[in-house]
C-alpha cells in the first residue's frame, strides 16, 4: 500500500459491495476487508438498497450491470436518499453508456474490470477524510453516540433505545449541526404516514430516556444535534 495510508481512519469505515458474481465480491471482501471496520455483500441492487438502509455502510462500490435492480438504478434510489455517499463503480468495458449516466449521477470514482483492489482502498484512502467520519460523537451532557455500533454512551454504560431512536440519531449526527426537517425524519424513520403529534411523542420519549437538550428542536422547521469536534 501507498505510504499516506490513514489506517485508523479506515478502521472506522462500513463498506457495502454490490456484485451478482460471487467469486468477484468474495475476492474484493477479503481483498480489502483487513483494512476497515466491516465490509458486507449484496448479491443486486435490491438487495444493496436493503443493506444500504440497514447497514449503513460510508462507501459503497457497485457493479454497474446486474439483474433484477442494476447498479446504476441503486445508485440513483440510495442518492435520493444520502446524497453524500460516495459510490464506487466496477464497470466492464461495454457498459459505456451506463458509465456515462452514472457519471451524470455522481459517482466517485470508476473502476473498468479487471480491477487491482489495492487502487480500489488508495482512492478510499483519499476520499476518506472528506466523510468527517468519527467513530464516536460528543453530544451535549457527556452524552456519547458510536456511529458504527448506533449506540449511545453515558458515563460508559450503554443507554437502552429502540432501533428508530437510534436511527434519529444517527440521522441527525450524519447531517450534524444543520436542521433536519420533520418531513425528512418521518420519510426515513417510518414507512407509514406519520403525522407531526406522533413525531412529538416519539421524541419526547427519547428525550425522557436521554436528556432535554441532546435534540434541538427548531420551532416549525425541525430537529438539529450540536457536535462540538472533539
Amino acid at each position: 500500500y501507498g505510504t499516506n495510508m490513514n489506517y485508523e481512519l479506515l478502521k472506522t469505515l462500513k463498506i457495502l459491495i454490490v456484485e451478482d458474481e460471487k467469486r468477484i465480491a468474495q475476492l474484493l471482501k477479503d481483498a480489502i476487508s483487513d483494512c476497515f471496520f466491516s465490509v458486507v455483500i449484496a448479491k443486486d441492487g435490491i438487495e444493496g438498497l436493503k443493506k444500504f438502509k440497514t447497514f449503513k455502510p460510508d462507501i459503497i462500490i457497485t457493479d454497474i450491470m446486474m439483474p433484477l435492480c442494476d447498479g446504476l438504478d441503486m445508485t440513483i434510489k440510495i442518492k435520493e436518499l444520502d446524497s453524500f455517499i460516495p459510490i464506487i463503480i466496477l464497470s466492464a468495458h461495454s457498459d459505456k453508456e451506463k458509465l456515462l449516466k452514472a457519471i451524470d449521477v455522481g459517482i466517485s470514482k470508476y473502476f473498468i474490470k479487471p480491477f487491482d483492489p489495492e487502487e480500489v482502498i488508495e482512492h478510499i484512502n483519499k476520499i476518506a477524510p472528506s466523510l468527517h467520519k468519527q467513530k464516536q460523537v460528543l453530544l451535549k451532557d457527556n452524552f456519547i453516540f458510536d456511529n458504527n455500533t448506533m449506540s449511545l454512551y453515558k458515563d460508559n454504560s450503554l443507554i437502552t433505545l429502540t432501533k428508530r431512536e437510534k436511527e434519529f440519531l444517527f440521522l441527525l449526527i450524519k447531517n450534524k449541526n444543520t436542521i433536519v426537517n420533520n418531513q425528512y425524519i418521518k420519510e426515513v424513520l417510518w414507512d407509514e404516514e406519520v403525522n407531526d403529534e406522533r413525531l412529538r411523542t416519539f421524541i419526547k420519549r427519547l428525550r425522557l430516556k436521554t436528556s432535554k437538550s441532546i435534540v434541538e428542536n427548531i420551532s416549525a422547521q425541525g430537529y438539529l444535534i450540536s457536535i462540538f469536534d472533539t
